[in-house]
């Protein structure tokens, strides 16, 4: 394996860590598992999925489909489909980019090359992987075969999902709301044990507050999605406002519980969440 091949592997699999280290409301974590899933469903996820970002000879269509298919065959559901659609840009602008290079203009540059190929691959993945709430589209159905290149698709799909909206649009969320949340939390957490994972949370909450998370939208509609964004607001603002976030870890229980009593899963807010991670850490080592 190439240095930057085992820089990209190993930004996923810690990303993907950190991520299931973190106490994230309504999610599953170490902390408090969920939704029929455990925490190490998904340290197996990362596990597996990991060396196929870090294969320099796929493209992102491959890589999208690979993950997917090992990830079914082992972990036996669908533990990252999203984190997997949003991870596969990231490696290939992270293959392709030179060292005076922004990694978001790249990421920008690798998706506007995307073909009908990898919309077939994707297609595929997200068919088999068959995340919750997923219905039939009007246009551009995964259960057609693609007449257009998967960024189009993406395109299309971007009023509906939040993933497809950062194909469409550069993934600026990621960059704008995930990497600048992870950024200002840990400078002002600096001296706090942990404090990666406490600004993944801030990060987490950030996202849930920020648009209506795309997961129960599908599964229950877009008033309780709008309903839960408004919810998350004060709970974000509390724990960003922390001078040491463990004062959090109370409400952080209680809306924990009050979310999953419900059967709701933030699970968009969730994969936005590690793909910031893998970008700060990619930004970083590269």
């Amino acid at each position: 394996m190439s240095d930057r091949a085992e820089i990209i592997s190993n930004a996923v699999y810690k990303s993907c860590l950190t991520e299931i280290n973190a106490f994230k409301p309504g999610n599953v974590s170490i902390h408090s598992a969920g939704h029929g899933m455990e925490a190490r469903d998904f340290v197996r996820s990362a596990e597996l999925i990991s060396p196929i970002m870090g294969n320099p000879e796929l493209s992102i269509g491959e890589r999208i489909l690979q993950s997917v298919q090992l990830t079914i065959s082992q972990v036996g559901c669908n533990t990252n489909l999203g984190i997997i659609l949003l991870a596969a840009p990231l490696a290939q602008a992270a293959f392709r980019k030179k060292e005076s290079d922004l990694l978001q203009q790249t990421i920008v540059d690798v998706l506007e090359e995307l073909t009908i190929r990898d919309a077939e691959l994707a297609y595929e993945a997200i068919a088999l992987a068959n995340p919750g709430g997923l219905g039939d589209a009007a246009e551009h159905d995964v259960h057609d075969q693609p007449t257009v290149t998967f960024l189009e698709a993406m395109q299309v799909a971007q009023e509906q999902d939040r993933i497809a909206w950062q194909y469409a649009n550069g993934f600026q969320d990621i960059f704008r709301i995930g990497v600048s949340t992870l950024r200002l939390q840990l400078l002002k957490w600096r001296s706090i044990e942990h404090r990666l994972e406490w600004a993944t949370v801030a990060c987490y909450l950030n996202f849930m507050s920020s648009y209506p998370d795309s997961h129960i939208v599908r599964k229950y509609g877009m008033e309780t999605a709008e309903n839960i964004r408004k919810g998350a607001k004060p709970v974000e603002t509390m724990l960003k406002a922390c001078e040491n976030p463990t004062v959090a870890n109370r409400e952080l229980r209680r809306y924990d519980e009050e979310l999953k009593r419900e059967g709701i899963n933030p699970g968009t807010s969730a994969d936005l969440t590690v793909a910031s991670l893998i970008a700060l850490s990619l930004e970083a080592l590269l």
